[in-house]
């Protein structure tokens, strides 16, 4: 397989969900509170991983592996309010021997104003040992579309 993450003409697959700010998710400001953001990649990751990718969470549970999250990049430029619907849209930028560089964008549906965004990177972790390991091939094709 090529390494894409050398080659910039290679580019990954985008995918979207989309949600609704609820009540829950405001701060004393009355919009929700930052930390809400990266529950929301979360949670669009998650309904990705298994809708789009094929492969959910609790496969590579079953594998006998976890990804930890290595670093945390948000770049905030426009609040969300209680009831707005967005779009949450990631892509994975980069695969590296142990770890994966995931991009996001938060797209506000009315107005189609872009409120957030950002890149995470993943280490994928024997559950056993909580050390990095290598990213088998198999789940490198599963997640190379």
């Amino acid at each position: 397989m090529p390494d894409r993450s050398v080659d910039p003409e290679l580019v990954y697959s985008k995918f979207e969900t989309e949600l609704q700010v609820r009540p829950d998710d405001i701060d004393m400001y009355q919009h929700v509170h930052s930390s809400r953001y990266m529950d929301y990649v979360l949670a669009a990751r998650f309904d990705q991983m298994e809708r789009c990718y094929r492969m959910p969470m609790a496969e590579f549970q079953q594998m006998g592996y976890g990804w930890f999250m290595a670093t945390a990049h948000l770049n905030f430029k426009s609040p969300l309010a209680l009831g707005d619907r967005f779009v949450v849209r990631t892509w994975i930028e980069k695969f590296t021997l142990i770890g994966v560089k995931v991009q996001f964008e938060i797209e506000r549906k009315a107005g189609r104003k872009s409120v957030c965004i950002g890149w995470f990177d993943y280490v994928l972790v024997s559950l056993q040992t909580s050390r990095a390991v290598r990213i088998p091939e198999a789940i490198r094709r599963k997640y190379s579309i």
